[in-house]
């Protein structure tokens, strides 16, 4: 038997930032945003012994504990060894985890990769968590124990999927209001959103220790004012169906996102973004803290190619995406079932067998 857990990556439209201590809990703050299809994995497959092998199939590392040994976190697979400790796992088994993205990709990778790997191991425990459990036991163990700097948006956008505008007052005080959008919309903003990989990894922890430093300073406290309002704008345009303003709100807040650090940017990316506006698009945002990663832009239709050709050739690398309206999933699998010797049919002209192992 194999224990699988999914959950789904994420781009954050507007409000990015305001979820982050010691604003959201003095100011209260507001995201919008949606879960994407691509995907953090984690599977586990029981053993029968005490040993619990851990293999990070993306960087290609294999970490060894033992059931009756204290999980340590020793820089290696950090988050797989804090979440075998918040589940109290004492049992033998080898977890595999993958991830569609790489880390400071901007769509929330680490996050997403503990949500999968909490999600498999509740099942595997027979655990039963509902959604706010879920997520903050996912923020509790990345951001508390692990020292992870972050917001709350990742664990939650993860854990519930789909159109989400969420707010945050700190620990324990979040509400995730799902969105009702039509389809028509939902395909129509699909259509003119372009996903572009701008091709450097940032490292958001030093990007939001800037902002959080930066908090009572004039200018980024209202940058950050700013973009929780426009989080709540950009939720009102969406529910309409006004898009193109929607996408130019998009603009409003990557201009004021890029007042509250420095370092949220730098002149690669500016060009990039600055060559999309160019070409016909109305707005866009750097994903995640800053500093890297996806690059989100709104584009009409009728310019949508030009924008695409224009990013290219500029070094952009466009991504094929679309929406995932799931959250966090687990499920078992039965190895037994996967391996046959042959495959046998029968037809009215015959019986036809296909030999699948030599």
């Amino acid at each position: 038997m194999v224990i699988r857990g999914r959950a789904p990556l994420r781009v954050s439209f507007g409000g990015g930032g305001t979820d982050v201590a010691p604003f959201c809990e003095e100011q209260g703050g507001a995201v919008i945003g949606s879960t994407i299809n691509k995907y953090a994995y984690c599977s586990i497959v029981p053993r029968e012994d005490d040993q619990i092998i851990v293999h990070s199939l993306d960087f290609d590392m294999t970490v060894k504990y033992h059931v009756r040994e204290n999980y340590v976190c020793d820089g290696r697979l950090d988050l797989v060894t804090a979440a075998l400790n918040a589940m109290e796992i004492n049992r033998g088994c080898e977890v595999y985890l993958q991830c569609d993205a790489p880390p400071g990709s901007g769509l929330g990778t680490s996050s997403t990769v503990m949500v999968a790997l909490l999600t498999a191991m509740a099942r595997w425990k027979g655990v039963e968590l509902d959604g706010y459990a879920m997520a903050d036991l996912a923020y509790q163990v990345e951001r508390e124990e692990l020292g992870i700097d972050g917001g709350y948006q990742d664990q939650y956008a993860s854990t519930f999927g789909g159109f989400n505008f969420i707010e945050f007052h700190g620990r324990n005080n979040v509400v995730v209001n799902p969105l009702r959008i039509k389809k028509d919309i939902i395909h129509e903003l699909q259509y003119n959103l372009l996903l572009c990989y701008t091709g450097k990894i940032h490292v958001s922890a030093n990007i939001i220790k800037d902002q959080v430093n930066n908090y009572k300073k004039k200018d980024p406290f209202e940058a950050m004012c700013e973009v929780k309002a426009l989080a709540y704008a950009m939720k009102d345009e969406l529910l309409k169906g006004n898009l193109h303003s929607f996408g130019r709100l998009l603009d409003y807040g990557w201009k004021s996102k890029k007042r509250m650090s420095s370092k949220i940017t730098n002149p690669q990316i500016d060009e990039l973004y600055e060559e999309a506006l160019k070409a016909g698009a109305l707005g866009g945002k750097l994903l995640g803290a800053g500093g890297g990663g996806y690059l989100l832009m709104y584009c009409p239709y009728n310019v949508r190619h030009k924008v695409a050709a224009r990013m290219e050739a500029a070094g952009g690398q466009l991504a094929d995406w679309n929406f995932e309206l799931r959250g966090a999933q687990a499920w078992t699998a039965d190895e037994n079932r996967w391996n046959y010797e042959a495959v046998k049919v029968h037809m009215q002209n015959g019986e036809y067998e296909f030999h699948l192992q030599d």
